[in-house]
């Protein structure tokens, strides 16, 4: 049983991270290249290639991340190795494949252009992201310097690509002061999509639960909604009475279980649910100095 489960949680995840880079690639491909918008990252890198010598965007990505994908097997561990393989493998097929079908950017303005393919792009490596992967090249240094410190993935991927988008001024014949703007405006709308689904999958709360029957609610907590919990002991400020207060942290993600578990027991029960900034320790997130 536990065996299976794990099969279909990574069929899931391999699932969500096709979905993901799917997405990502749209944005590139119908968006970004055909207006002549230098974005960041290794696909910065390649399209500026590209604009030089016109070879292959998905082709050049390949060859770039083959060094940084060994990098990235022996700092960050072998199974996020298997997942940046698979996921340098379809990205740089996806461009190679949806970039010809695209010679024309999808809407004639240049500030849309921008706008929608950095959403999509910040989307697509966004949901990567959240599932273990990475779209390779800038990605992994990234995830390398996050592993170290306590800095957001948006704000690195920014910082690097400054260097990158700046550069496109001077190498790509045809890139002038508004490509350059766009460029960074793509990538800060990255970013902050980026950061925004990161985010928001990590959100966590923290249930207050009283109730006359506890024990039974702790128990249905933890064997049903499989949510561990903390039994503090309170005292009613009228009645005097000696109370159990149950808190529980769960993920957002997991709160309508809880209330279930609970309404099933004792729907009369008093509940707060407030939202926490931060979580650290077993089965949340790993502090970072």
């Amino acid at each position: 049983m536990q065996n299976k489960t794990t099969i279909l949680k990574e069929l899931r995840s391999y699932i969500m991270l096709t979905i993901g880079l799917a997405i990502g690639t749209l944005g590139w491909t119908a968006f970004l290249i055909p207006a002549k918008i230098v974005g960041g990252g290794l696909t910065g890198i390649a399209t500026i290639i590209y604009f030089i010598a016109g070879w292959d965007v998905g082709l050049t990505s390949l060859i770039i991340n083959i060094g940084l994908i060994v990098l990235a097997i022996r700092i960050l561990g072998a199974s996020f190795g298997i997942k940046t393989i698979y996921c340098v493998l379809v990205f740089s097929g996806l461009l190679s494949i949806l970039q010809p079908m695209f010679v024309e950017p999808i809407v004639s303005e240049v500030m849309m252009n921008a706008i929608i393919g950095g959403m999509l792009g910040g989307l697509g490596a966004g949901i990567v992201f959240v599932n273990g992967g990475s779209t390779g090249g800038i990605d992994i240094v990234a995830m390398i310097i996050n592993k170290y410190k306590n800095v957001s993935l948006g704000r690195l991927l920014l910082g690097m690509d400054v260097i990158i988008i700046s550069s496109s001024f001077f190498l790509v014949q045809s890139s002038s002061i508004e490509t350059v703007v766009y460029g960074f405006m793509t990538m800060a709308i990255l970013a902050y999509t980026v950061d925004m689904v990161i985010s928001g999958n990590k959100q966590t709360v923290q249930f207050f639960i009283i109730s006359s029957k506890p024990d039974e609610i702790r128990k249905s907590v933890i064997f049903e909604a499989e949510r561990g919990l903390t039994v503090l002991h309170g005292k009613g400020g009228y009645s005097g009475e000696d109370r159990q207060v149950l808190m529980v942290i769960a993920r957002k993600s997991e709160t309508q279980e809880i209330f279930k578990v609970i309404k099933q027991i004792d729907p009369d029960a008093f509940i707060t649910v407030g939202t926490v900034m931060g979580v650290y320790g077993q089965g949340f997130d790993k502090i970072k100095i």
